[in-house]
């Protein structure tokens, strides 16, 4: 069941992969022509979620989708990625780069958290800060509905993570695949709007 009220010291909201690699002007997506503008329509309803937790108290994460380089510099991008994306040219969402830095309108975020496949719990340090700050739930918002968010919560459903999906605060590049993803989520986790969330906190 949906909670009635939730407890700031052990509530986290997940804001996956709202980047300027995808997101802004100069990014790597609209360079490549391939940037929705879906993304940018969830911006408000996550703003203001994140400005509430942050007030209530509650920890703020933020995943960064990074593609690691290697000998040279060279861009490791994974081989499904480079044939679904090959505009991806050299650096693109490299550490420490323009593109992997979450978008200037949902800072400041208390914990930043590198992310190179579909979950953000695979190959990182996002289980071990959410257990150390002593988190129970995890609402979730961000891109891409149906791969990066819908993998991280059922990773998170996994770990017993009690879970909350912000249908409004997440994004896909097509709003049937957002709709149909979330029908799917429902299975795992609960779906809410972002006003609902908000009454939670308040």
């Amino acid at each position: 069941m949906t909670p009635t009220r939730l407890d700031p010291a052990t509530t986290a909201l997940f804001i996956g992969d709202m980047q300027n690699g995808f997101m802004h002007a100069q990014g790597a997506y609209a360079r490549g022509g391939a940037s929705p503008t879906a993304f940018w329509e969830i911006v408000p309803a996550v703003s203001a979620l994140a400005r509430a937790m942050r007030a209530a108290g509650a920890l703020v994460v933020a995943s960064q989708f990074t593609i690691p380089t290697g000998r040279g510099g060279a861009s490791l991008i994974s081989p499904h990625l480079k044939a679904l994306r090959p505009f991806l040219a050299q650096g693109a969402f490299a550490p420490g780069s323009f593109d992997q830095a979450v978008i200037a309108e949902l800072q400041p975020v208390d914990c930043l958290v590198e992310k190179v496949a579909f979950s953000a719990f695979y190959n990182s340090r996002l289980e071990v800060v959410l257990h150390r700050s002593g988190i129970e739930t995890i609402l979730f918002t961000g891109v891409v509905t149906n791969g990066g968010v819908a993998s991280t919560v059922r990773d998170a459903h996994t770990r017993d993570f009690q879970t909350l999906v912000i249908a409004d605060g997440c994004a896909a590049m097509r709003p049937e695949i957002h709709a149909a993803t979330l029908a799917d989520l429902a299975h795992v986790t609960r779906v809410i709007d972002s006003q609902s969330a908000l009454d939670l906190i308040g």
